[in-house]
């Protein structure tokens, strides 16, 4: 072996050193996050560990021990013998309610707006601009500022205490921050693709059909999400558009927890309260890394 090789042999291998896993910075870091999950993670346990005893249990008094005997019972009560004056149907009928409301408000909304944020960010027209600023500041108009003309308006055509005049609601409240997330996300697409697209003779919905639809999962997948948590959460345009009968998940479940007739079961309430979570949780978990895919690719361009 030839000197020089074997004093590099004995010098070891160059270049940038790898990081130790286990650092200072690495333990702050984690620790804040396991902390901080902790802490949301810490009301989930005691709705569960809750809702799976029987009130003698819970009588005790120690909400952070796991139950002695699982009973399921409270999350049947929950979903269909709860009582709110005098119906005593439990969650069921405000989750079909929910169901109801969530799909058309999610896909009409969702279509509305994505063509609106595709126009807006490849089909320059007069007003455009103009249109676009009015969607931005509509977008964080407060939803109390409007409840009042909302109302006067929807009685005027006829659709209030109706689930029709509340998916038209959500839909409209929906409008401005899903049009702003289309359009973004289609202003971050190269521009070349639209141009060949208009050099081969396509138009406006082929262009949107045969081209835009098929690169937009993520801003779908973001758009679903915002809507379908706001829309299945919301307690406000829920109790105020609709009547008892038609009364949202939401509005059933404020009803279960504060009706004063008899003993307050806990063990209900906690399962009431996860049922109502479900959905929102479940899109969240099947859906997550589309969801920040999405956001990211529409925040490029503004």
């Amino acid at each position: 072996m030839q000197p020089a090789a074997s004093n590099r042999i004995k010098e070891g291998p160059k270049g940038v050193r790898l990081r130790k896993k286990i650092t200072g910075r690495n333990i702050m870091l984690y620790g804040t996050l396991i902390m901080v999950a902790l802490y949301y993670l810490l009301p989930l346990y005691v709705m569960m560990v809750t809702s799976l005893k029987g009130m003698p249990e819970i009588r005790i008094g120690n909400i952070f021990a796991p139950p002695v005997e699982v009973t399921f019972q409270p999350w049947v009560q929950a979903w269909s013998e709860a009582c709110t004056g005098l119906n005593c149907d439990g969650l069921s009928r405000g989750f079909w309610n929910s169901v109801r409301i969530l799909v058309p408000s999610v896909i009409l909304s969702i279509i509305i707006a994505s063509v609106n944020g595709y126009a807006l960010a490849n089909w320059k027209f007069k007003g455009g601009e103009v249109f676009f600023i009015i969607l931005i500041v509509g977008a964080f108009i407060p939803y109390q500022v409007m409840i009042y003309p909302m109302v006067i308006l929807l009685r005027e055509m006829g659709l209030y205490g109706s689930l029709s005049g509340l998916v038209l609601v959500h839909t409209v409240f929906g409008m401005p921050i899903l049009t702003l997330l289309f359009r973004n996300y289609f202003a971050s697409m190269p521009e070349e693709l639209f141009k060949a697209a208009r050099v081969d003779g396509a138009g406006f919905w082929a262009i949107y059909f045969q081209i835009m639809l098929p690169m937009s999962l993520p801003i779908f997948v973001v758009a679903i999400i915002l809507q379908v948590t706001g829309i299945w959460n919301d307690f406000l345009f829920g109790v105020i558009f609709t009547k008892p009968d038609l009364y949202p998940m939401t509005v059933q479940l404020n009803n279960i927890v504060n009706s004063n007739q008899g003993v307050i079961e806990y063990n209900v309430n906690m399962a009431a309260t996860i049922l109502t979570g479900l959905v929102p949780l479940v899109v969240y978990f099947v859906s997550g890394k589309l969801f920040v895919r999405g956001i990211a690719a529409g925040a490029v361009k503004g």
